[in-house]
């Protein structure tokens, strides 16, 4: 494998990716029939999904198994996101307040002006934060520019609509409030000062899929099996794959303490 980046050692990227990985705590487990229900699964939905996308049972309950996986690994993401800035020269991943401290030996320019430090609170997407988490993200980030003077504030996205380094331009009681010391910032542009490379998220980006497969491929520590939820809902029913057996299971699932289905019986072609 070429491994062309300067700012973080391929060792440490191979041990930060797996790290991530081993945090996929949804995919690396056996999914059996408690798990699945665990958040309690809606047999109504399912109902629907199967009938109208045309499904098989079975695509049916691996589209859930997959979407109740995905809500836990969204934060492996993020971890992979914020931590892998360890590894990088002249930034800390503090345990609390926030998420990466940048602090470069000459400073960051902004408005003309330099600063000591960057002060950094990092969103997976840009649509991740509903008004009262926006608004209490801000109050802290504008509070810390009073409390030290040398920093600046940065609100980093992930996936933000488009590359950016602005202001951070929000309104309180109709009022517009802006300081050019708070920032949204794209996670490239956040990259490109960082390391001083401007495409280095880019560089990032095209060596991560060998990265991913190579650390997946020869990790000790990964075992994937088989999920049994499929099985589990087929031995409840007798193998019968028909709409109403299967259904009537994840209804029995979903709904097994409501009236009526307290009381079903499950009789013979049901």
């Amino acid at each position: 494998m070429e491994y062309n980046l300067e700012f973080i050692k391929k060792s440490d990227l191979i041990d930060h990716v797996e790290e991530t990985i081993n945090k996929y705590e949804g995919n690396l487990q056996i999914w059996d029939l408690s798990l699945f229900n665990k958040n309690i699964i809606d047999p109504i939905k399912m109902l629907f999904d199967k009938v109208v996308n045309a499904y098989s049972w079975e695509e049916v309950i691996e589209n859930e198994i997959f979407r109740q996986r995905d809500k836990s690994n969204t934060n492996a993401i993020g971890y992979f996101h914020q931590n892998i800035f360890k590894y990088i020269d002249n930034c800390e991943v503090p345990e609390l307040v926030w998420d990466v401290i940048w602090e470069p030996d000459n400073g960051i320019e902004v408005a003309g002006k330099r600063y000591k430090r960057a002060k950094v609170e990092m969103k997976n997407k840009h649509n991740t934060m509903n008004s009262s988490s926006a608004a209490a993200t801000y109050a802290k980030m504008m509070s810390e520019l009073i409390d030290d003077p040398e920093c600046v504030t940065f609100l980093v996205e992930a996936i933000a609509k488009r590359s950016q380094d602005i202001p951070w331009v929000a309104e309180f009681e109709g009022k517009r409030v802006e300081n050019e010391r708070l920032r949204r910032v794209s996670l490239d542009r956040f990259y490109a000062m960082v390391t001083g490379e401007k495409d280095a998220f880019y560089q990032l980006c095209l060596i991560l899929p060998e990265i991913i497969t190579f650390v997946f491929e020869n990790s000790n520590e990964i075992n994937l099996q088989e999920d049994t939820v499929f099985q589990e809902l087929m031995d409840m029913v007798g193998g019968d794959k028909e709409t109403e057996s299967l259904g009537m299971a994840l209804m029995m699932l979903g709904f097994g303490t409501y009236y009526g289905f307290t009381d079903f019986e499950k009789k013979d072609g049901c």
